[in-house]
């Protein structure tokens, strides 16, 4: 099979694994198997008598829940197809003169280190900081495979562009600002704060006189026997969506001055096309990011809400890319 069909799979497999992350993780699953890589000491949740016996005698103390397991396991069995892809992709980018040799290899050594950060995100009980960094590598994964793609793809876009050469470091500081608004994200999700606030457009109260920033974004909080379902106070976990919903305002304005300068500047259809795309993901991540809000964070719409970020990401890698090749 050649490579781009190979990256065009597991792009889309990448998206998947993100979103049945998000789907577990929202769906209070993410400790329904207490051990890692199997399921109470199994390669399948445990269902027979014999089985649920020697569990309970395994892991005493833990209710076994089947349907939190088996989406512990599924979201398993997925992030391990998904690693042998990569493995699969480096070892035709070796075979193949011609394809980059060390984006692939820094690829499937970041799938290596998301599979550790999987086992800690057991291990450590969902301790925020690792839980965070397990869905940013998952980000990272997603955008390292659509910058191979575009490499071995040869993209080029057609005719001068001298305007849109200006915006180069303009649009690499949208990319990163939308990754620090990716990481509030992760951070207001890891620790239960995405219903601090439920009235718009900031919070409810007084909140301003109960910021507390120095606890909430503490990435050491202390050894806990689990931080399922969170262990920081009102105060932190307001402070924290009030940051996440101002860094939202913040990046949706920087996204949208962007997308218009490349809609009046750009010569490029291509990068034309991008910009609308990008405005139209904005719009429905605003409006995703609302309705979690007005509607108590119910679980289609909070997983949407992942997998909008993760498109958002995908755009602005295209557009960085593109911008910057003819730069």
């Amino acid at each position: 099979m050649r490579l781009q069909a190979v990256l065009k799979i597991t792009l889309v497999f990448t998206l998947c694994v993100i979103l049945m992350g998000a789907y577990t993780r929202l769906s209070d699953a993410g400790l329904g198997c207490p051990d890692w890589p199997g399921c109470y000491g199994l390669l399948k949740v445990p269902t027979q008598a014999h089985e649920l016996n020697a569990a309970q005698s395994a892991f005493p103390g833990h209710t076994i829940e089947p349907t939190k397991a088996w989406l512990e396991m599924i979201h398993r069995y997925i992030a391990g197809a998904l690693g042998l892809l990569v493995l699969y992709i480096l070892y035709i980018c070796l075979r193949q003169q011609e394809t980059p040799k060390k984006l692939p290899s820094f690829i499937a050594l970041l799938i290596v280190f998301q599979a550790a950060l999987g086992m800690w995100t057991v291990t450590m009980k969902l301790m925020p900081i690792v839980v965070m960094a397990h869905l940013i590598g998952g980000f990272s994964l997603i955008s390292l495979l659509l910058l191979l793609y575009l490499r071995t793809g040869q993209i080029r876009i057609p005719g001068g562009d001298p305007h849109i050469r200006k915006l180069a470091p303009y649009a690499l500081i949208c990319l990163a600002v939308l990754v620090l608004q990716i990481m509030l994200g992760g951070w207001t999700s890891s620790n239960y704060a995405a219903l601090s606030c439920t009235v718009l457009p900031i919070c409810e109260g007084d909140w301003y006189n109960k910021l507390d920033f120095i606890t909430a974004f503490n990435p050491f909080q202390g050894q806990h026997d689990t931080y399922e379902f969170g262990v920081l106070d009102y105060a932190a976990r307001m402070t924290i969506h009030v940051s996440h919903r101002i860094g939202a305002v913040i990046t949706a304005v920087m996204l949208v001055i962007l997308a218009v300068k490349l809609l009046k500047h750009s010569q490029s259809a291509l990068l034309k096309r991008s910009a609308w795309v990008l405005l139209v993901l904005l719009a429905l991540q605003i409006g995703l990011g609302i309705s979690n809000v007005v509607l108590h964070l119910p679980l289609g719409i909070a997983v949407s809400h992942n997998g909008g970020a993760a498109l958002l990401l995908l755009a602005m890698v295209f557009i960085n890319y593109a911008i910057w090749r003819k730069a």
